[in-house]
């Protein structure tokens, strides 16, 4: 039996996780055909067949992680047919390559096409994700497949595991009768096509008869229990200590992002040592409904032309700095898998018109796990606009080898003292976070205020 144990799928990744089979054992399976996808940090990857052959063992199933080099498949090679040499490259095992000086992001990026910058020297982190992600510089095509008669990229596949949609009942709207994200998500909002929910039969009166007796009034009526102040008998519960108590939840293993980023975060955590000013920008003399995001960027771009130490990557090994003549702005985007920070390239070139157009496709692309892996790397600071949801002030985390990180709380009013009393000013909350193993207190104090006096203008 030859073995293929799993390549690394994201420069450097530990593991990954089967999203499904495209064969079972004692399939017959030809070189370069979809074998299996694998979901990594940052996308759902369709790993092809090193071989010719056989499959006669499949190292695990839907659900379980692989630990990048452990043993994935085991084929009995068809004889005389093509086969991958040992040391060919399968298309997913890759170096990392240093972020160079992007052109500006276009409008519409393909998300199956990407050229690796020629002689980008190697880079020891790429770190993408606030806390979270890694990226590579694999060019990776996400390709529809018919599986079960059912027409589907990987990515979608996924999807629908996640939100319990049983894709086989799923009505497609794609080309060629494909299923789209969209088409699970429409899925999974009105239950049409919930797993398990076209096997249940509905109860016969015969059936009913001999049912189990009612629960009792401490349960739901699907016998879940409820937590009450009294017992069955009216009487006070009696408490015991958190150890005792038996767990009301069901322990989950982080898969993906979210396992990534725990994993990125403790390693930004022991490495980076995080210093954080906080200040409000009076806003007053915005007018009209100004894009925030926008004038955060260009206030960022401001403060990185004031003060260039902060607009760095810093190499706490080797001891370097690197001061970048560009701005590539990571954008903090919150999904249900995890936190994904695309690149925003080239920010100091870019009108507002242009940032918003920008901005408005990474997140698209971030929401349906389509964007390029060249779009997860190599940004020089990073943005976190929390206040749209809540929150003043932050510590957001900087995560190497950028040496900084502003955060936009939420916006709010407050009096201001004015020549002849005091008015209602708009003010929103800014956070800065920095690595003092890079930047200097002053440093740090001179960016924000940069930063403040930008935002602070009236246009």
């Amino acid at each position: 039996m030859k073995t293929f144990n799993l390549p690394d799928l994201g420069e450097g990744l530990p593991d990954a996780e089967i999203v499904e089979w495209h064969v079972k054992e004692g399939d017959f399976i030809k070189l370069d055909a979809p074998l299996v996808s694998m979901e990594t940090a940052k996308a759902v990857v369709e790993v092809p067949s090193p071989y010719t052959g056989t499959v006669v063992k499949l190292f695990g199933g839907p659900g379980d992680v692989i630990a990048t080099g452990s043993p994935l498949a085991g084929f009995e090679l068809a004889e005389g047919a093509a086969q991958r040499a040992e040391a060919e490259d399968t298309g997913h095992h890759h170096g990392g390559g240093a972020a160079e000086h992007h052109a500006p992001v276009p409008v519409k990026a393909e998300a199956d096409a990407a050229a690796k910058p020629a002689g980008a020297a190697q880079s020891a982190d790429a770190g993408t994700v606030v806390g979270a992600m890694e990226s590579s510089d694999r060019v990776h095509r996400e390709a529809a497949a018919t599986i079960g008669g059912v027409k589907a990229v990987p990515a979608v596949r996924a999807l629908a595991r996640k939100l319990g949609v049983d894709i086989a009942r799923v009505r497609p709207s794609g080309a060629d009768g494909v299923v789209t994200v969209a088409d699970v998500k429409a899925a999974a909002a009105d239950g049409s096509a919930a797993i398990g929910a076209a096997g249940a039969a509905p109860a016969t009166p015969a059936a009913a008869a001999t049912a189990a007796p009612a629960p009792a009034p401490a349960a739901t009526a699907d016998g879940t229990r409820t937590r009450t102040s009294v017992s069955a008998a009216g009487k006070p519960v009696r408490t015991s200590p958190p150890s005792e108590q038996p767990a009301m939840g069901q322990p989950e293993p982080l898969r993906g992002v979210r396992r990534n980023m725990a994993r990125i975060m403790a390693e930004a955590h022991a490495q980076v040592v995080p210093t954080t000013l906080c200040d409000d920008a009076d806003v007053h003399a915005w007018s009209g409904k100004p894009d925030v995001t926008a004038r955060l960027i260009r206030a960022i771009v401001a403060a990185c032309r004031e003060v260039p130490a902060l607009n760095a990557w810093f190499d706490g090994a080797a001891g370097t700095r690197t001061l970048h003549p560009h701005v590539d702005v990571g954008i903090a985007v919150d999904t249900p898998e995890g936190l994904f920070v695309p690149a925003l390239r080239n920010a100091d070139l870019l009108a507002p018109a242009q940032i918003r157009e920008a901005v408005n496709r990474l997140r698209s692309q971030v929401e349906d796990r389509s964007i390029p892996p060249e779009e997860l790397k190599g940004y020089t600071i990073s943005l976190s606009n929390f206040g749209v949801f809540a929150g003043r002030y932050a510590t957001p985390v900087v995560v190497p080898p950028c040496v900084a990180i502003i955060a936009a709380g939420k916006a709010r009013h407050e009096m201001r003292p004015v020549v002849g009393g005091f008015e209602a000013h708009k003010v929103m909350p800014i956070s800065l976070t920095f690595d003092h193993r890079a930047c200097t207190g002053g440093e740090a104090a001179r960016f924000l205020k940069a930063l403040l006096d930008d935002l602070q203008r009236a246009d």
